[in-house]
């Protein structure tokens, strides 16, 4: 059965705090006719801090959208190969153990995708199958996770790689005045992560079910407007209210798997904002101390995007993790509106290398950074 294992995260450099993300707020839209209901907004977030790729004086500035995307490549390859390396070692696994690699990530675009760069570059067999995600923003990271499962029910004893990179702050367009963009503005931040599904072995979470979810006639409730700039990010006033068409979807696939949502020990899930969390926890009837992972991801580093549900996951881990046998759910919410939702059990069980296939990392074929 597939399991997921520890997540790696990595986080930029450049921290910005709440406290500056007001401060420039007030200083460089003066004259917003509703700045005061977009500063309370952005309190009300709950992130103290985010990490962005740039310093903020660069951030700021908007160079054009072919200059951004530059700065993502660079260091998407920059930053990603450290997490990567890391998930393989959680996993006790290396490169040549892995057969898919799947990749998510909305803030930025490479054709090919990073992960042609990942196996020529890492040392991954040049049969590893690639499966870019571009499209399911913050829930890409839940889709990446049932894709894996999927892969791993389909070959028993095939190990993928997931690997989400987003760098939010790339996104930044600074003519965009509206409240959902100025909010935007003080709730994103950046991170990549990494975690692998072993089709047999390791420990982590392992994974029974998942499903799909995607809300009728929503499409325009998250967005983006791709123009000469670059993408435009547009939120609708609607989307707080999404906890209320998504958790019965939760419910219901619980249900299907005999499982009580409502009693299940451990949840990691997208943690969009925090009405988000406070919604589950009412719909679900779920005590508000079962969020404290995406919680706390939310405060220290901010709507990271499809890295949320890794960076909640790993802070499980960190925790100590989840008694043996122990029932859960990961879900990531997005664009769609789409909920992508597994369902799975805490295993401890030893992490046993594939018959046939050597477990040593190998050497990067180039250099990295």
């Amino acid at each position: 059965m597939a399991t997921l294992c520890r997540p790696a995260i990595a986080v930029p450099e450049h921290v910005l705090t709440q406290e500056r993300t007001l401060e420039l707020a007030r200083t460089l839209h003066a004259d917003h006719p509703q700045l005061a209901l977009a500063l309370r907004l952005i309190e009300n977030t709950g992130v103290r801090t985010r990490h962005i790729v740039q310093p903020v004086e660069e951030t700021l500035r908007h160079p054009g959208f072919e200059q951004r995307n530059q700065v993502y490549e660079a260091e998407a390859k920059r930053r990603v190969p450290q997490v990567v390396f890391k998930a393989l070692d959680h996993a006790g696994l290396g490169p040549r153990d892995i057969d898919l690699i799947v990749y998510v990530s909305c803030t930025g675009f490479m054709m090919p995708s990073l992960t042609a760069w990942l196996i020529n570059t890492l040392g991954f067999d040049d049969d590893t199958r690639q499966l870019p995600i571009a499209q399911l923003g913050c829930a890409a990271g839940g889709a990446a996770i049932n894709r894996a499962h999927d892969f791993c029910l389909a070959y028993p004893e095939a190990n993928v790689l997931i690997v989400a990179c987003e760098f939010c702050s790339l996104c930044y367009q600074p003519t965009d005045l509206g409240v959902g963009s100025l909010l935007s503005n003080g709730l994103f931040g950046d991170a990549v992560a990494a975690a692998v599904v072993r089709g047999r072995g390791g420990s982590g979470v392992r994974l029974e079910r998942n499903g799909s979810h995607l809300v009728p006639d929503t499409e325009d409730w998250i967005s983006y407007a791709v123009k000469g700039t670059g993408f435009h990010f547009q939120l609708d006033k609607r989307v707080p209210t999404t906890m209320e068409l998504l958790a019965p979807a939760l419910r219901t696939l619980a249900t299907a798997h005999q499982w009580d949502v409502s009693g299940l020990d451990f949840h990691i899930v997208h943690a969009g904002g925090p009405r988000i969390l406070d919604d589950l926890s009412r719909y679900l009837g779920v005590a508000p101390e079962m969020y404290r992972y995406s919680r706390a991801t939310l405060a220290e580093r901010g709507n990271i995007a499809s890295c949320v549900v890794f960076d909640a996951l790993e802070r499980l881990f960190a925790d100590g993790g989840a008694g043996d046998s122990a029932r859960g759910l990961i879900a990531g919410f997005g664009p769609g509106i789409t909920a992508e939702i597994s369902l799975g059990r805490w295993s401890s069980g030893e992490s046993v290398p594939r018959p046939g296939r050597s477990r040593a990392e190998a050497e990067p074929r180039a250099a990295v950074g």
